[in-house]
């Protein structure tokens, strides 16, 4: 296998990688924050639907868990053997956020264990709820870290090259990058809208299959105002996001929005067909990409005419940021008028349209987390350290990888399947109606001793 092949196999490799640790990724770091809401109405309501909910969400949370460790490790694994060139040169550069991430990581599951295994053990269920704390707190370490990794990618700074070696390293200058704070927060934000608006699509799902428990009522509305919540926090982030862009990656930003020629006033273009440098068929909307970029309407935005050739991204990274923000607007006009419906008590808020819109918008909504990630690792091309290493540069020369991509394809596919089989069997075996009744009877039984 020639260098060429080895890099594509390589970069397939790690997409797909990445694209499947996504999923469980998200879930891993917005769920535990759902299940301590859920929890905490409960206990302050004194509802034991809210209480039952955090139970239920925990015991499924497990299981991805359980499969996000495998494809993390993948990961780390891919990294050092797809991309040995990179690793050699920033490793040296990156290796604290990998292993606080790691440490992050440890913290979470020690204690999700431990929250798991005492849930009869309190009679004060506040000193329970405590111990999802740390669990939420190292989930998000976990994304901040590893999201810091990438940062530095796209940003690199706290080293000095002399010579071809890396002289003067500062590990913290490294992972407080200017990238870092925009590609934090909104990896943060969009794992909590996400995992709010899955977990609303399944009790959504369960609404219309003829489980018309209030149990699923209340997840759904308190899961929906949660979703609104982060993802009007998402659309603020992914603003600031495109002033970073235009100041140190202008031509990402032009890239992705087809913004060939420098110019002032220049319109934001949504969706449209490409042909040769002309855009057919799209919707400009006046002077918003100026005022993405520079918050002036009438300011200059750096067009594609000012990089060579070799240094312009793919310019289909516009559908993924298309499919983005349009899934993304959708998610922010939908929850909004769910909560407002549901304040107003509208009765067209409980009618089959409307929930299968909500069922629509976890699977939306995990999309738009993909279209995200595609469009930043690919609009970073051609670079793997940005002006610094390019992907091809990075990549390994081993003639083996189009094996390693069946074999983790093989292996993605079982354990995405076995995750899905798991967790329905788990429900399923298991219902609601069942468990609110065993609840009841238990109850009782301590009534009458």
């Amino acid at each position: 296998m020639g260098n060429e092949e080895a890099v594509f196999f390589s970069r397939l490799l790690t997409e797909m990688t990445l694209s499947f640790h996504i999923i469980y990724a998200t879930i891993g770091v917005g769920v535990p924050l759902m299940i301590m809401l859920a929890q905490y109405v409960g206990i302050k309501k004194n509802d034991e639907h809210y209480i039952l909910l955090a139970r239920r969400w925990a015991r499924g949370f497990v299981i991805t868990v359980a499969v996000g460790v495998v494809t993390g490790t993948a990961i780390g694994l891919q990294l050092s053997l797809l991309w040995p060139n990179f690793m050699e040169l920033a490793g040296q550069v990156i290796a604290l956020p990998l292993f606080l991430e790691t440490f992050a990581f440890f913290f979470e599951a020690i204690f999700l264990g431990i929250y798991l295994y005492t849930w009869d053990r309190f009679e004060n269920q506040k000193k329970h709820l405590l111990l999802l704390v740390p669990v939420a707190f190292g989930a998000a370490m976990s994304a901040v870290f590893i999201t810091m990794v990438n940062a530095f990618m796209n940003a690199p700074q706290g080293f000095d090259m002399v010579d071809g070696e890396l002289v003067n390293i500062s590990p913290l200058l490294a992972m407080f990058n200017p990238a870092m704070p925009t590609k934090v927060a909104h990896v943060v934000s969009t794992a909590l809208m996400t995992s709010a608006f899955v977990l609303a699509s399944i009790g959504a799902f369960r609404l219309l299959k003829g489980s018309n428990h209030i149990y699923h009522k209340k997840a759904v509305y308190l899961m929906v105002k949660v979703g609104l919540v982060f993802s009007i926090a998402t659309a603020i982030i992914g603003d600031f996001s495109g002033k970073y862009l235009a100041e140190y990656q202008p031509e990402k930003l032009a890239a992705a929005e087809w913004h060939f020629e420098t110019s002032e006033a220049a319109p934001l273009i949504l969706y449209g067909i490409l042909d040769g440098e002309e855009v057919k068929y799209a919707i400009e909307i006046p002077f918003a990409l100026s005022i993405l970029a520079h918050n002036d309407p009438n300011a200059e935005v750096i067009g594609l005419d000012q990089f060579p050739e070799d240094e312009i991204p793919p310019l289909y990274i516009h559908y993924f940021f298309n499919i983005m923000i349009t899934i993304g607007m959708f998610m922010v006009m939908l929850s909004a008028f769910y909560v407002v419906a549901k304040w107003r008590k509208w009765k067209f808020a409980n009618s089959r349209f409307i929930l299968w819109l909500i069922v629509a918008g976890g699977p939306l909504s995990m999309i738009a987390i993909q279209a995200g990630w595609w469009m930043t690792e690919v609009g970073r091309q051609p670079w793997i350290l940005y002006q610094i290493m390019t992907v091809e540069q990075g990549a390994t020369s081993n003639g083996s990888v189009d094996i390693m991509v069946v074999a983790f394809a093989i292996l993605y596919l079982i354990l995405g399947i076995g995750s899905v089989v798991v967790l329905r069997r788990m429900f399923r075996n298991n219902p609601v109606e069942k468990e609110l009744d065993k609840l009841d009877q238990e109850r009782l039984e301590g009534d009458t001793k």
